[in-house]
């Protein structure tokens, strides 16, 4: 259940989520209906068959939401509504009007809809609730705020916003390429993206390069800024760092990784609630580093 992806959002810490696992059966996830294109809604974290909507671990939620989609794609809805205009056409001598066809792709979706296949799906959401953030598994900031919205749909009330830095993130990350000193415990990794601050300007993508290079050196010297930054915490984690404060290809490494393997646990339930724990730990101490690194905005 390891975290790809961290699309962060605070909220204050004073919050109350004491009421949290009686109000989350109200918002549980519903089967997605006859004529309905979607559905969403909590599950369990250990698997929709599971009891229990939330799983808590000292200050750390863990969070599940599930979705139904029917799948209707557009090109076959098309069709049907092609060849019933060609119908009428052929019957009356004259093409239908638009009005009466959007009444007809009206009648084709809904006569559709109960024999689409559903898709299921399924989002994931840490909530450390002593830092006072909400740490999405993805990398559209879209979806994070769909998530924040289920969650706030469980609470009535739920004031959590994206991150805000208090210092431009390109130019940190520029900085630490161009060889400024990087907070402790982060090195660089070994890809990078920089852009040309105007509109419209070149874009270099590097994977699998020495950032410490001569070739990364002269994109900087030529005026490019760094907007994607592979970095790694220690021995735990690898990510990289976007200037959207977005964490993408989050990866625990070996390091991390190896104290799961010094534990013994009898069932997958016990091997999920090990990960959790391990992965809430690592995320809050890259937070805690970024935060100082980045000056993120604090949510009274």
């Amino acid at each position: 259940m390891f975290f790809k992806n961290l699309t962060f959002f605070r909220f204050n810490p004073a919050l109350d989520f004491s009421k949290l696992d009686e109000q989350l059966p109200e918002v549980a996830l519903k089967p997605v209906g006859l004529l309905e294109l979607s559905s969403r809604g909590f599950v369990s974290p250990f698997g929709r068959d599971e009891q229990g909507l939330s799983h808590r671990v000292n200050d750390a939620i863990w969070l599940s939401i599930g979705g139904e989609d029917r799948i209707l794609p557009a090109a076959v809805i098309n069709d049907v509504l092609a060849k019933k205009i060609a119908e009428l056409e052929a019957k009356n001598g004259r093409r239908p009007g638009g009005k009466m066809r959007k009444q007809l792709k009206d009648e084709i979706v809904h006569d559709l809809l109960p024999r689409a296949f559903v898709k299921p799906s399924r989002t994931d959401a840490l909530l450390d609730l002593s830092h006072g953030i909400v740490a999405v598994n993805t990398a559209s900031k879209k979806s994070g705020e769909n998530i924040v919205s289920e969650i706030r749909r469980a609470l009535g009330s739920f004031p959590a916003l994206p991150l805000n830095a208090e210092v431009a993130p390109r130019s940190i990350l520029t900085g630490w390429v161009a060889g400024e000193a990087l907070p402790e415990g982060l090195s660089l990794g070994e890809e990078v993206e920089l852009k040309d601050p105007i509109d419209g300007g070149a874009v270099v993508k590097c994977q699998n390069q020495e950032l410490a290079s001569d070739e990364i050196a002269k994109h900087l010297e030529a005026g490019k800024q760094v907007t994607r930054l592979a970095l790694n915490l220690d021995d735990h984690v690898s990510f990289v760092l976007g200037e959207d404060l977005g964490v993408r290809k989050f990866k625990l490494l070996d390091g991390a990784v190896d104290q799961l393997e010094n534990t013994e646990r009898d069932d997958l339930r016990a091997e999920l609630d090990a990960r959790f724990v391990l992965m809430a730990g690592e995320v809050k101490r890259l937070f805690d580093v970024l935060e100082k690194a980045l000056k993120l905005s604090k949510v009274e």
